[in-house]
């Protein structure tokens, strides 16, 4: 196997790069981003490189190589020159952070994202939901480790916790000061050959995970706040790693906020299988279960049969989800407005020789 097939070249990526029949251009994978300086993984290893001013400057933010992606690039003697984006399996994406009609692109062409969060005050349910909403929604299969394992008595709670959701995704248990669960984490979370990603919340103990997986490879970890409880951001970049079992995996930067912004509606199969379960019997195929007369997901909520945590987080993603599409058409609908009385002033000074 060479280079790049350890890095998850295949027959999907191969067939976008010999579209392309400039001779000329290598492909190669991000594997490393920081700030404009790009590090590729190439047939002949590691290189240093930057992006074509056309790909910097003449495209839509959403389509900026990410790492995890595919590109042709230049080789040059000391670093190399990115000129095109190849074809994506998927993206996992969240809302801008501060801005609720953009999109931001975190990583590319993933199988698992492993939803780390901490057996601690970070433990949150419902925040779980959200995450494995988006990464779902982005056609990855999501994967829950409980990080700190060593603070509680039982596994039990946590397990009926998750279990709640009905959704179909392996539960997985460490501590990083016991080191329990690094075994199974190894063996069995990740998967030769496949494409990995961590996120979670900042304190979560994402870099302890990665360091002790990659045997202390040198990231920089720290303490939780005394004062906050909140962590401190110990990942500043994304990178992929690739293990000893041949599997690759991405550390992400901790995060304050995961806005999901849908590819599709959240009332499309897969994203709330336990919604799904009861919206059966409704009177209406294209029931919102928000307010219609003869919904048989309110029905279920009202007389408690449906978990109302569950219930709860439907509403609020679904609802936010919707400012999200309204406030992008308007961003739309206004860029139209101004581009039209733009060509009219161009029009008026033309005719008039203003």
């Amino acid at each position: 196997m060479n280079t790049l097939e350890q890095y998850g070249w295949n027959d999907f990526f191969s067939n976008h790069y010999n579209e392309n029949k400039n001779n000329d251009f290598k492909p190669a994978r991000v594997i490393s981003l920081k700030g404009h300086k790009y590090h590729l993984i190439t047939e002949n290893g590691e290189k240093p490189a930057e992006l074509s001013g056309k790909l910097l400057y003449g495209t839509d933010p959403e389509n900026i190589p990410r790492v995890g992606d595919w590109v042709c690039f230049l080789d040059y003697a000391t670093e190399g020159y990115i000129t095109e984006l190849l074809g994506r399996r998927n993206i996992l994406a969240r809302r801008q952070p501060g801005n609720r009609t953009e999109r931001q692109v975190m990583a590319a062409n993933i199988d698992y994202a492993l939803i780390i969060q901490g057996l601690d005050r970070d433990f949150n349910i419902m925040r779980l939901d959200r995450y494995i909403v988006q990464i779902t929604d982005c056609g990855i299969e999501p994967v829950v480790i409980l990080n700190k394992e060593d603070l509680i008595e039982s596994r039990d709670r946590y397990i009926s916790e998750v279990s709640r959701l009905g959704r179909k995704c392996p539960v997985y248990f460490c501590s990083m000061m016991s080191k329990s669960g690094l075994d199974e984490l190894y063996t069995q979370a990740l998967k030769a050959g496949k494409t990995h990603i961590l996120i979670g919340s900042s304190g979560v103990g994402k870099s302890s995970v990665i360091n002790a997986l990659l045997d202390k490879i040198g990231l920089k970890t720290s303490d939780l706040s005394d004062s906050t409880g909140k962590g401190k951001h110990t990942t500043t970049t994304s990178d992929l790693f690739i293990l000893s079992n041949g599997s690759l995996i991405i550390d992400t930067p901790g995060m304050r906020e995961f806005g999901i912004a849908l590819d599709n509606k959240v009332t499309s199969p897969g994203l709330f299988p336990v919604i799904e379960e009861f919206a059966a019997g409704c009177r209406f195929s294209d029931c919102t279960h928000l307010n219609e007369a003869g919904c048989a997901v309110i029905e279920a909520f009202e007389n408690g049969t449906l978990d109302a945590k569950i219930y709860t987080s439907y509403q609020k993603l679904i609802r936010e989800q919707r400012r999200f599409e309204i406030k992008k058409e308007d961003q739309k609908r206004l860029g139209k407005q101004f581009g039209k009385m733009t060509r009219e002033a161009k029009e008026f000074r033309k005719k008039y020789k203003y």
